[in-house]
């Protein structure tokens, strides 16, 4: 009696180790099935199974993370892509203008029927226009190199309001010449960050230039501290800035007048934004009734 018990109990497990065995074989092929149809883009569809298991259940979530990485490093190259097709574009552009006047006016120079005072004119064009070629490319160089993983930084202390008025000095001319007068609200007090002064240095230089070049009649300056960080605000009024140019703000390139082609590289943000990221800190951009708000954040 003993013998046919063991016997019945053995044909049960072996029946239901077989039953087991044929599901999970089964399941394995719809799986295969399902990772075929989507590496060939037949579906987009993740894995999903019928039959439950826990370690097969385990394996299928697996697969699925790998799946959304795999699309998500997709997106990431396309987006990566697209950016480098427009920012080739953008400084073709931007290098095609300065030369194209460069070659131009050279022929004028060739010329033996122009006067003394054209061909000084001529010259001092051409002078302004490989100014600027220079400074477009000096501009992508240094982009460049500080979106490097190895691009290092000299962190230390710096007393934040004393090298806020130290660049604000070295634009007194330009606050002159364009009849600004900023609105300075800077705390005698020090503020003390940790940061790389340079890069600080250079962050704020590029913000004030935007906001000087393209200000429609005011520019604030405003350093505050506040409960979790330190906070520069560089704002200015703008009529002509859509909400369209504030998304691509720190776009290479971007310019939210293309046809202004004098005015700037259009890598001045881009290398703020960068620089401000290397130092662990943040740059945004907000537009509130025609005021431009650059923010510049530091953790305490």
């Amino acid at each position: 009696m003993l013998y046919v018990t063991i016997m019945i109990i053995a044909i049960i497990v072996f029946i239901y180790a077989l039953t087991r065995l044929y599901f999970l074989k089964k399941e394995i092929k719809r799986a295969a099935q399902q990772l075929n149809e989507l590496n060939n883009n037949v579906t987009a569809k993740k894995i999903d199974i019928h039959y439950f298991d826990r370690d097969f259940e385990k394996l299928a979530n697996e697969i699925n993370k790998q799946i959304d990485l795999t699309k998500k490093a997709t997106a990431e190259k396309r987006s990566t892509e697209s950016e480098l097709k427009k920012a080739i574009s953008y400084i073709s552009h931007d290098i095609r203008t300065p030369m194209t006047s460069i070659l131009g006016y050279i022929q004028f120079l060739e010329s033996d029927e122009i006067t003394p005072e054209m061909r000084k004119e001529y010259t001092i064009i051409i002078k302004n226009s490989a100014k600027r070629l220079k400074a477009l490319l000096e501009d992508f160089f240094e982009l460049s190199i500080i979106e490097q993983t190895d691009y290092s930084m000299k962190i230390e202390m710096i007393k934040l309001n004393q090298l806020v008025l130290e660049v604000l000095l070295g634009f007194y001319e330009e606050f002159n010449n364009r009849i600004l007068e900023p609105t300075i609200t800077i705390p005698d007090r020090d503020i003390i960050i940790m940061a790389d002064p340079s890069a600080v240095k250079r962050v704020i230089e590029n913000i004030i230039v935007n906001a000087i070049r393209y200000s429609s009649g005011n520019v604030t300056i405003q350093l505050e501290k506040l409960n979790t960080t330190i906070q520069l605000t560089i704002s200015n009024s703008v009529y002509t800035l859509s909400e369209q140019d504030l998304n691509h703000m720190f776009d290479r390139f971007y310019k939210a007048d293309q046809t202004r082609t004098g005015k700037g590289t259009g890598l001045g943000l881009p290398i703020a934004k960068s620089l401000m990221e290397k130092m662990d800190g943040r740059l945004t951009a907000e537009l509130i009734e025609n005021q431009l708000f650059m923010k510049c954040e530091w953790k305490k």
